[in-house]
């Protein structure tokens, strides 16, 4: 259900994202719409005024003389920027890589995973940036990211272990899922184009990287146990490093994540498993 939900969300985004206006509707709204003019400004002192909303807003500069007309310049001034959010809603698949390859080693099978249910989610909540000019900007915010790894095998990972140990059940798992949840803090290089004659840009956005790990858990369900829900830290990296890009047009684009350092720590056997992940981020 929540897959079903999350995929309803996309499609809506990118109808709204593609959708295209007529010249004759455009043509109507500017007429049907009600507009805002600065008229002549007749005063012995030169005015400025500058107006803003949100971080992407142009200020508007008004200069008057005594008997000339007023002229009114739209630009985006360098400037600093703080302030709660919600954006780069990220929603792709997750991927393990074992020493370069996509195959797990014997090691590592019993993670076997459902590639297209093993999810990567995560946004920003935070943001604190400084602004160059309208093509480039730089932020580190703060957000949450989690990685659900949907397990094949009727395993439960165990609590509380020296080393990434789990046991072979006897039951039928509806459900088998292996997640973890981080607090991410990435540094964004943002490069963006010019606003089309949509009012839209292009975004391309990299940069590194850093998770604090905020909890490991496994969620299983079962016909005899019903929904089981168990949390440890289960040997997840603590503070994982790595990199990201984005890619987009408007507010939707695609991105992809590495990370240089290991899944787990402290336990011998899974050395050199990493994580990649990919799909669509929406908001910048």
């Amino acid at each position: 259900m929540k897959r079903s939900i999350l995929t309803l969300i996309i499609c809506f985004a990118v109808s709204v994202v593609f959708a295209q206006s007529s010249p004759a509707d455009t043509a109507k709204r500017t007429t049907d719409t009600p507009q805002v003019h600065i008229d002549t400004i007749k005063r012995s002192k030169g005015v400025k005024v500058k107006l803003g909303f949100g971080e992407d807003a142009a200020g508007v500069s008004v200069n008057s003389d005594n008997d000339e007309p007023d002229t009114t310049t739209h630009s985006k001034a360098p400037g600093f920027s703080f302030g709660l959010t919600f954006t780069r809603f990220d929603l792709g698949l997750a991927t393990l890589i074992d020493n370069g390859s996509f195959t797990l080693s014997p090691n590592n099978q019993f993670l076997s995973y459902r590639q297209w249910k093993t999810s990567n989610v995560g946004f920003d909540v935070i943001q604190f940036g400084y602004r160059f000019n309208s093509s480039f900007r730089i932020y580190v915010a703060g957000g949450f990211d989690w990685t659900h790894i949907r397990l094949r095998r009727n395993i439960t990972i165990l609590r509380n272990q020296p080393v990434l140990t789990y046991t072979e059940d006897d039951r039928d798992y509806s459900k088998n899922r292996f997640s973890s949840s981080y607090l991410r803090i990435p540094l964004g290089f943002d490069f963006r184009t010019h606003d089309d004659a949509s009012g839209r840009r292009f975004h391309f956005v990299a940069g590194p990287d850093i998770g604090i790990l905020l909890n490991g858990r496994v969620k299983q369900i079962s016909e005899e146990n019903g929904k089981q829900k168990f949390d440890d830290d289960y040997h997840y990296t603590r503070m994982r490093y790595g990199v990201y890009a984005r890619v987009g047009y408007g507010f939707l684009g695609m991105f992809a994540k590495y990370y240089f350092n290991d899944v787990f720590e402290n336990s011998p056997a899974q050395a050199g498993l990493k994580n990649f992940s990919f799909g669509l981020s929406v908001g910048w």
